[in-house]
């Protein structure tokens, strides 16, 4: 398939989102459910260079709503592997880069065409693997089109940059020009949509990519990849390497032959990733780049002139969403002290009444935490809260086999407080108490991250102010924090946490390529 030329494509939409109250909806959820348990336990394999293989050790992906259920058995590559799979990207970019763009992007559209025809199926994946609702899951395979859509789409302007100035006697231009083979390593809480976009904006740019996903969440990378191969996009063009971020992460980033670093997850992952990829090593020519999206301990802003109602709203959602698993959740809301208690009473009411439980079960809005692991230092993060305020709601484990926690709120938290300043990535919310937006914002702003935020007021001025000096990358205004939309909300943020790609926005795809200006003298 190959795309139009020039602005033939319709304007880019995001896609709609699947409504589960309808029935034909709910029905062919529920199919894909069955349809994907009948396809758990199967073995899967490597791709490198073209080919699968297998590695000495393996290890399973687990379900995380019912640890006892194993979802698949991926290999656990080797460095040497990881390092071949680099040297054979980096050999095949020689290739890929000369695929004319249109030709690219038009396998990216086959590839948004087949993830949507095929979207129960990959949302069914998420519910198991990611442990996401089916709303979050949903949510999440709805992103992954537009990323296809929308950088399809900016891929073929990029290839039809604005025209330069021209010197008298010369014909001036530039071109942007792929960087080569590109290490990708996506996190675990946006599975597909964040996997595939950090891989396509790579591929439709033509470099060639080393994908290296979470252990937590193999099985939907390797399903993405069929998706990718199917959609005609070159066998060579994309390795897959599961395994040990420790062995298998390190030797892919510090390889000489890898061009550039795609990168989200922790705040301490990326400052090692960006450690390692700044010293260069034997035979290495260039300078690599890195795009590192990381966490965030993002603030929503209750002014005393907001609707309280909305904000508590607002704050839930943000909050325990996906069990507050996202770097853009709301895990501190900073509320006006004239409308403190109300808000607080509102709150509490809304987070009791959430249901938590197996994310096959549309009946529950929270799911589990991803694993062992993160449910404990989840715990003992609200073991520590419970000591720096005043626990409103939740505070323990919910009841199942899955590694389920309560949504939890604490109150009272002051700004020098553990869990007012550290991210936790689990369904905790700290409240904190201010004198006024002045000090709200200065509250707000008392972080080492810069990744998402809010305000809920009716003051105009107010929001001006907030849009001057709410120091993040994605500032929302009476609206939660969460949930931004490609195209609409271009994604990344400041500080600690990352380097402001910008996701889905129109800069994006600059962080593929470089700049190279050619002028001729005319004849």
């Amino acid at each position: 398939m190959t795309a139009p030329k020039g602005n033939a494509l319709p304007p880019f939409k995001n896609e709609p989102y699947a409504d589960f109250r309808e029935a034909s909806n709910r029905k062919a959820m529920e199919e894909a459910l069955a349809a994907v348990r009948a396809d758990f336990g199967r073995e899967r394999q490597l791709l490198i260079d073209g080919r699968y293989q297998r590695a000495a050790a393996t290890f399973q992906s687990l379900n995380p709503s019912k640890p006892s259920e194993v979802i698949a058995t991926h290999q656990k590559a080797s460095a040497e592997q990881a390092a071949a799979a680099v040297e054979a990207a980096d050999a095949y970019f020689a290739v890929w880069k000369k695929a004319p763009i249109a030709d690219r992007a038009g396998m990216l559209l086959r590839l948004a065409a087949i993830v949507r025809n095929r979207k129960f199926e990959f949302d069914a994946w998420l519910v198991f693997e990611a442990g996401k609702s089916w709303p979050e899951a949903e949510a999440d395979v709805c992103e992954a089109i537009d990323f296809c859509e929308y950088y399809a789409r900016r891929a073929l302007l990029l290839a039809s940059p604005d025209p330069l100035p021209q010197l008298p006697g010369e014909k001036d231009e530039m071109r942007y020009i792929p960087l080569g083979a590109g290490v990708v390593i996506p996190p675990w809480n946006f599975p597909l949509a964040i996997m595939l976009g950090m891989t396509t904006a790579a591929l439709v740019t033509g470099n060639t990519v080393v994908l290296k996903p979470s252990s937590d969440t193999p099985t939907i990378g390797s399903k993405f990849v069929e998706a990718v191969l199917e959609a005609g996009f070159p066998p060579k063009c994309i390795n897959f390497v599961t395994g040990s971020g420790a062995e298998v992460g390190d030797t892919l980033v510090a390889h000489p032959k890898t061009r550039f670093v795609s990168f989200t997850g922790s705040k301490e992952v990326g400052l090692r990733i960006n450690e390692l990829a700044a010293q260069p090593r034997p035979g290495q020519l260039w300078i690599k780049r890195v795009v590192a999206e990381m966490g965030g301990k993002d603030a929503i802003i209750v002014d005393s002139e907001a609707d309280v109602d909305a904000a508590a709203q607002g704050v839930l959602v943000s909050a325990f969403g996906y069990q507050g698993q996202k770097c853009s959740a709301c895990s501190r809301a900073i509320v006006d002290e004239k409308v403190y208690d109300e808000f607080l009473e509102k709150l509490k009411a809304k987070a009791e009444a959430l249901t938590v439980g197996p994310a096959s079960d549309p009946a529950n809005y929270m799911g589990p935490v991803i694993n062992q692991r993160a449910r404990q230092s989840i715990l003992d993060y609200i073991e520590v809260g419970k000591s720096e305020g005043r626990l409103i709601c939740g505070g323990s484990e919910a009841s199942g086999e899955g590694y389920f926690i309560q949504p939890t709120v604490i109150a009272d938290v002051d700004r020098g407080a553990r869990i007012f300043r550290e991210e936790i990535f689990g369904p905790v919310l700290a409240v904190t108490k201010a004198r006024d937006f002045d000090h709200a914002l200065e509250l707000a702003n008392d972080s080492e991250y810069g990744l998402t935020g809010a305000v809920y007021s009716h003051n105009a001025q107010k929001l001006e102010k907030a849009r001057d000096e709410f120091h993040v990358g994605n500032l929302y205004l009476n609206r939660k924090c969460t949930g931004a939309m490609v195209g609409s909300h271009p994604f990344g943020g400041f500080n600690m946490s990352g380097t402001d790609s910008k996701a889905g926005g129109p800069d994006y795809l600059l962080q593929f390529v470089q700049a190279k200006s050619i002028g001729e003298l005319a004849g």
